[in-house]
C-alpha cells in the first residue's frame, strides 16, 4: 500500500540493525516511507538489507544508512536532517559483567539526548522513543493487578539495564518540557519481544524460545512475563508517530496479560509436535536456581525476578490509537516457527 503522501516523508530510525528497528523499518517501507537508518558500522548494512529481503521487503533506494554511535556527537545532525519524523530504538545492550551501573546508564541517557538535541535542531516534527517495560514495573510490592503507563520503576532497587532505560526515558521527558522548542515524543514500552525472526540478530527475549527448544533449558525458572509480537510492536511505533492523540504520551506494547514461563514451554508442546521434543515442561526449585546463581552471572541476573508477577495492560494503546496485538500464543509460535524455517536453532 504506497501511498504517495508518505514518500516525500523521510524517517530517521536508530540502531537500523537491531530487532525492533529492522521491524521498524520494514513497516515504514510498506507504507511508502523513505528511510535513513542509523549504524554503529556500516559493514552492517548488507546483513540489514538481506533480513529485510527475508521480510518480503527490497528496501533499493528507499532506505539509505548513515554511520552514528550513541557514545559521540559525530553525525547525529546528518542523521536526522530532512527528517518528517525519528524513531529512537538504539540502546546499549544488557551487559552481564560490568563493573559499575554507570556503564550502562551512562550510554543510554547521552545517548537519547543526542537523538533529541539533534532531532530539535533539524525542526523535526514527532520523535518515538522505544523505552522499555523495565522502565515501569520494577522495584514495587508484588501486585497482581496489571501495571500502566502511569507506573515507573524506582531506580533505587532496580537492577541496571532497567535502571538505564527508566532514567534514559525520564530524560528524554525532561528535556521536552525544558528545551525541547515544541518537538513532539511519544514512548513506546514493550514487554517481553517474540514474534519471527528475519535472521541471527533478534532480542534476547527469543532465546528464551531457542533454548526451550534445543533442550538447553532443564525447565523453567518460576518467571513471570508478558510478551508481545515485534510485528506489533513496530505497528504501535508508527502509530505512536502519526497519532495527534500519541504526543506526549507513553505506551506499553503487551499481547495480553503476563505468563509463567511453563506456560510458554506447555504452549510450544502443546502446538509444535515433533519440533518441541526437546521442550521440557518442568518447574524449576527456585533453591536449586539460587545455588546455580552462585557460579552462573546470567542466571544470578534471573533471582531478583522469581515469583514476581509482571502483569501490565495495554488498554491505551488499543483504545487511543487502535492498535491491535497478536496474541501472547500467536507471538510465541510465530517466534518458533521462524527459528525452526531459518534454520536458527
Amino acid at each position: 500500500m504506497n501511498t504517495n503522501s508518505n514518500s516525500e516523508k523521510l524517517v530517521a530510525v536508530t540502531g537500523g540493525s537491531g530487532f525492533i528497528a529492522m521491524r521498524c523499518i520494514l513497516q515504514l517501507l510498506n507504507e511508502g516511507y523513505q528511510v535513513r537508518a542509523t549504524l554503529r558500522s556500516l559493514d552492517r548494512e548488507a546483513k540489514v538489507r538481506e533480513m529485510l529481503k527475508t521480510g518480503g521487503v527490497d528496501a533499493g533506494d528507499r532506505l539509505t544508512f548513515i554511520k552514528a554511535d550513541l557514545s559521540s556527537d559525530e553525525n547525529w545532525a546528518e542523521a536526522v536532517s530532512g527528517c518528517a519524523y525519528v524513531i529512537h530504538v538504539a540502546s546499549p545492550t544488557p551487559k552481564l559483567n560490568f563493573k559499575h551501573e554507570d556503564e550502562m546508564i551512562i550510554p543510554a541517557v547521552d545517548g537519547v539526548l543526542r537523538v533529541l538535541r539533534a532531532a530539535r535542531d533539524a525542526g523535526v516534527k514527532r520523535v518515538v522513543l522505544t523505552s522499555a517495560i523495565g522502565a515501569i514495573v520494577y522495584g514495587h510490592p508484588n501486585q497482581t493487578a496489571p501495571y500502566d503507563e502511569t507506573t515507573w520503576t524506582d531506580t533505587t532497587t532496580a537492577p541496571a539495564y532497567q535502571k538505564s532505560k527508566t532514567l534514559a526515558e525520564r530524560a528524554a521527558w525532561e528535556f521536552i518540557e525544558q528545551e525541547g522548542n515544541g518537538l513532539e515524543l511519544a514512548a513506546v514500552n514493550p514487554t517481553g519481544v517474540m514474534g519471527p525472526v528475519l535472521g541471527s540478530d533478534y532480542s534476547h527475549s527469543i532465546d528464551i524460545i531457542k533454548n526451550l527448544l534445543t533442550g538447553q533449558m532443564p525447565g523453567c525458572p518460576k518467571i513471570n512475563s508478558c510478551f508481545v509480537d515485534v510485528r506489533d510492536v513496530a505497528d504501535l511505533h508508527l502509530r505512536a508517530m502519526t497519532n495527534p492523540a500519541a504526543n506526549g504520551q507513553r505506551f506499553i506494547a503487551t499481547a495480553g496479560e503476563s505468563i509463567w514461563l511453563v506456560e510458554v514451554a506447555r504452549i510450544l508442546k502443546q502446538n509444535l509436535g515433533e519440533a518441541a521434543a526437546k521442550v521440557k515442561v518442568k518447574q524449576l526449585s527456585n533453591t536449586l536456581l539460587r545455588m546455580a546463581a552462585l557460579k552462573d552471572p546470567k542466571i544470578k541476573s534471573m533471582i531478583p525476578l522469581l515469583d514476581v508477577i509482571m502483569n501490565t495492560t495495554s488498554a491505551k494503546a488499543i483504545a487511543l490509537l487502535g492498535w491491535s496485538p497478536h496474541t501472547t500464543e500467536e507471538a510465541i509460535l510465530a517466534t518458533a516457527e521462524s527459528l525452526i524455517s531459518l534454520n536458527l536453532l
